[in-house]
């Protein structure tokens, strides 16, 4: 089934260059604008404490997601890449040779845009949909399975909601304590 999936993905390149570079663009330089755009989100948030909660919930959500848990998984369990299988070029040749289950683009942005969406549902919206189409395109570069990428969007989904879970109390708590003059002139 992954192998079919695969197939008529990566069968659809080729046939038009512009369809090619589309897909090149999204599975390799979108992830950069993604990180960009969280960053841009960040600094539109009202207050510091909220800059600052939205910052580390996104970088211990992609953290774990792709930091750890993808490794953990890499480790155990070694999936070549299609490439690597069917013996053919990819259409992106930065894709190192390796383990290829889980998705770590996936793992990562979703993570991402999980925590997104927790904070601005518009903004996670668009995440979503970027981070699928990311995830498509690199399928249909060569560089991953269907099921590696649908693996990484669990991994990330899940890991980003236990992050928020886990801080969002911390959050409330200190979003509901003033800054008394006492607290600002001690730093």
């Amino acid at each position: 089934m992954n192998q079919y999936f695969f197939n008529l993905i990566f069968s659809l390149h080729g046939r038009h260059f512009l369809i090619d570079d589309l897909a090149i663009f999204f599975a390799k330089y979108l992830p950069y604008l993604l990180v960009l755009g969280f960053f841009v989100l960040i600094f539109r948030q009202a207050g510091w404490r909220s800059r600052l909660f939205l910052f580390i919930e996104g970088a211990l959500a992609t953290i774990l997601s792709r930091g750890l848990l993808t490794e953990i998984i890499r480790f155990f369990y070694h999936h070549p890449r299609p490439f690597e299988v069917s013996n053919f070029m990819p259409l992106i040749t930065q894709t190192e040779i390796g383990n290829s289950f889980p998705s770590g683009h996936a793992t990562f942005y979703f993570a991402l845009a999980i925590v997104v969406f927790l904070w601005n549902r518009r903004w996670g919206m668009w995440y979503f949909i970027l981070t699928i189409v990311m995830g498509f395109a690199r399928i249909f570069v060569g560089a991953h399975w269907p099921l590696d990428v649908l693996g990484g969007a669990i991994i990330g989904i899940l890991s980003g909601l236990l992050i928020h879970l886990l801080l969002s109390p911390q959050f409330k708590s200190l979003s509901q304590k003033p800054i008394t003059e006492e607290a600002y002139s001690a730093t």
